[in-house]
């Protein structure tokens, strides 16, 4: 595959000032690495664009996922991960949300043989998604979206779909390496404005952009 082929994100243009330097991971060419990943920062911005992902929806899809092996939540806007390294959240009592791991093929392997599945439809997901991790987190959140994703323990494991700065996302708040964690999804030509206002508030608290693999321990592939 060449790169003239390769998938683009919706922030890949915003990130081009950063001087990334580009991998190509699931066919997109990301920024795995920025200038400000060797130093320590409040807040962690990161574009994860490049991970698969898919919905399915429909009154077989919990079925048809429990027929691939995948143990979903039991309740509405709730989320698991899969010994695979999965995400999977309960949007509606039908309709789920799967997110793989940076070196997973589990959601392409599925995707592969969903159009076979009666009574399941795929839904498309072309999101910008945003991943962000830091001990001060939580000033960016109070600025920015009126969830309290604080209040929310991370093993509660709760989806949440609210307004952020404007935008419709889905969010998922949780606790990685003893540091608060949030990933977020949204329409993909929403995600420049979501990432430049989120970075510019970050920023006035010393946070900074980074790179995928500065947030995610297998970005190379392990």
């Amino acid at each position: 595959m060449t790169t003239a082929t390769l998938r683009r994100s919706p922030l890949h243009d915003l990130l081009i000032p950063e001087s990334p330097g580009w991998t190509e991971m699931h066919g997109m060419q990301t920024a795995l690495k920025l200038p400000r990943d060797a130093a320590a920062a409040p807040i962690m911005l990161a574009d994860a664009s490049c991970l698969p992902r898919m919905g399915v929806k429909g009154p077989k899809a919990e079925e048809w996922l429990r027929s691939q092996g995948v143990s979903v939540p039991d309740g509405v806007n709730t989320w698991t991960r899969t010994p695979e390294g999965v995400t999977v959240a309960r949007l509606a009592r039908s309709e789920f949300f799967l997110e793989d791991r940076p070196a997973g093929n589990a959601v392409e392997r599925w995707r592969s043989v969903l159009e076979v599945a009666p009574g399941v439809y795929p839904v498309i997901r072309q999101d910008a998604a945003l991943a962000l991790a830091g001990e001060r987190l939580n000033d960016l959140l109070a600025q920015t979206c009126n969830v309290n994703f604080n209040a929310h323990a991370p093993g509660e494991r709760g989806v949440v779909m609210t307004s952020m700065v404007g935008v419709s996302v889905l969010a998922l708040w949780d606790e990685v390496r003893g540091r608060p964690w949030l990933r977020i999804w949204c329409d993909g030509t929403f995600g420049p404005y979501l990432w430049e206002t989120l970075l510019g508030i970050a920023r006035e608290v010393g946070g900074a952009a980074v790179g995928f693999g500065k947030l995610f321990a297998d970005a190379a592939g392990g």
